[in-house]
C-alpha cells in the first residue's frame, strides 16, 4: 500500500509518527507532505518527503492520512481522516466538509456522532480505532522519568506544572493569566512551570511568554513541537479550552481549566483567573476529580494496548479491500474552489 503522510501544521508530525513506524514495519510505501510553512519544523529530514502537491499526484497514493480539515480532493487515494485533538465541544470538530472517505475515531463518543453524520450524508465510513499520538503511551509512559527528575533538582523544585492554553482568540486564557503565571512562579519556587503553546498562538503573546521565562528561574519556555513528552512529564495541568486537557486527563492527572466551554467538566475549571495559586495548591494535593476522570477513559479513548496506529492501518485496507481505491472525491464547486486555492499544482 501507498501512503501519504500528510502535514499542514506541525502537530501533525507527533500524530502520523507512529502511523509511519507501522507502515514502515510491515513493508509499505509511504511519503510525507509537509506544508511549505512548517518545513523548518519537519524532525524526520531523512524519510521520505515532500513540499509539492505536484509529487503527491505522480506519487499515485492508495491512502492520504490527514490529521487535519482539508485535503485536496483530486489526489488519488482513501481521504482518511484521523483527526488531530480530543474537543469536540469546539466550533467545527463535527463539521463535514466532504473531503474524507473514512474517519477513524477515537472513543465512543466521536464514534456516535460520526455515525450519525455518515447516516445523514452517506458518503463516508467510520470506524473506531484509537488516536495514534496516544499509543506512546502504552510503551514510553516513564520514558522521560529520567529527565524530569534531573530538571526538578536542578530548579531545586517538586512539581512540574504544564501551562497549555489552546491558540483560539476568544477561548485562549494566555491574555489573562500573564501575572498570575509570574506570581505562583515567585512565590511557589518548588514549581518547576513549563510553557508550551499552540503552534497557532499569536506572536504576541508568545513574545510576553518567552520574555517572563527569561526573567524567572522556575519557568521554562519549551520549543519542542511534540508536546507528549511535557504531559509525560508534568504533575498537574493549566489550560483552557484545548483538546490536549484530553490527553493529560488519559494520564490520570489533575487538569485546572479557565472557562472551558465543555458541557461535560469532570475536572477543575474556574471562571476567576485570580484562583489560580490556590487551585494549582488544591489540584496539587487533593486531587477531587480523580473518580470522575474515568469518564473521560471510556468515552474519549478506551484503547491502552498502543495498537490505534496498527488498527488504523488494517482499517484503510479492510476499506480498499471492500471498495477499491478512490480515483477522485465528488465536491460542491465551493469546496473545489477552497481547495484549487489552498494547495496550488
Amino acid at each position: 500500500m501507498k501512503c501519504v503522510l500528510f502535514c499542514q501544521n506541525n502537530y501533525a508530525f507527533g500524530i502520523l509518527e507512529p502511523i509511519r513506524a507501522y507502515l514502515a514495519a510491515n513493508e509499505h510505501d509511504y511519503i510525507w507532505y509537509v506544508n511549505p510553512k512548517i518545513i523548518s519544523d519537519f524532525p524526520y529530514a531523512n524519510e521520505p518527503h515532500t513540499s509539492a502537491i505536484s509529487d503527491l499526484v505522480l506519487y499515485v497514493s492508495d491512502a492520504i492520512f490527514v490529521p487535519g480539515n482539508e485535503v485536496p480532493h483530486y489526489l488519488r487515494g482513501v481521504k482518511v481522516q484521523v483527526f488531530h485533538g480530543f474537543a469536540g465541544e469546539k466550533k467545527g470538530h463535527f463539521r463535514i466538509r466532504h473531503y474524507f472517505d473514512l474517519y477513524l475515531t477515537q472513543g465512543p463518543y466521536f464514534t456516535q456522532k460520526f455515525i450519525a453524520l455518515k447516516n445523514k450524508f452517506k458518503n463516508f465510513e467510520v470506524i473506531e480505532t484509537g488516536w495514534p499520538k496516544l499509543d506512546c503511551y502504552a510503551t514510553e509512559k516513564s520514558k522521560f522519568e529520567r529527565e524530569k527528575l534531573e530538571l526538578l533538582a536542578k530548579h531545586n523544585a517538586t512539581k512540574v506544572l504544564l501551562y497549555a492554553p489552546t491558540f483560539s482568540p476568544k477561548l485562549t486564557s494566555a491574555p489573562h493569566l500573564v501575572d498570575q503565571i509570574k506570581a505562583l512562579a515567585a512565590q511557589h519556587p518548588e514549581y518547576l512551570i513549563l510553557l508550551k503553546f499552540h503552534p497557532l498562538m499569536a506572536e504576541n503573546w508568545l513574545e510576553v511568554y518567552r520574555k517572563i521565562a527569561l526573567e524567572t528561574p522556575n519557568i521554562i519556555f519549551e520549543t519542542e513541537k511534540n508536546i507528549i513528552k511535557f504531559l509525560l512529564m508534568a504533575d498537574v495541568m493549566i489550560s483552557d479550552t484545548s483538546s490536549v486537557i484530553y490527553e493529560f486527563l488519559l494520564l490520570d492527572k489533575p487538569v485546572i481549566t479557565f472557562k472551558n466551554i465543555s458541557k461535560n467538566i469532570v475536572w477543575e475549571n474556574s471562571f476567576d483567573y485570580q484562583a489560580l495559586e490556590n487551585l494549582v495548591a488544591k489540584n496539587s494535593t487533593e486531587d477531587t476529580f480523580a473518580a470522575t476522570r474515568k469518564e473521560i477513559y471510556d468515552n474519549y479513548h478506551p484503547f491502552n494496548d498502543g495498537k490505534s496506529a496498527e488498527r488504523m492501518v488494517k482499517a484503510v485496507e479492510d476499506y480498499i479491500l471492500k471498495n477499491g481505491v478512490p480515483e477522485k472525491r465528488k465536491l460542491s464547486l465551493f469546496r473545489r474552489y477552497k481547495i484549487n486555492k489552498m494547495f496550488s499544482l
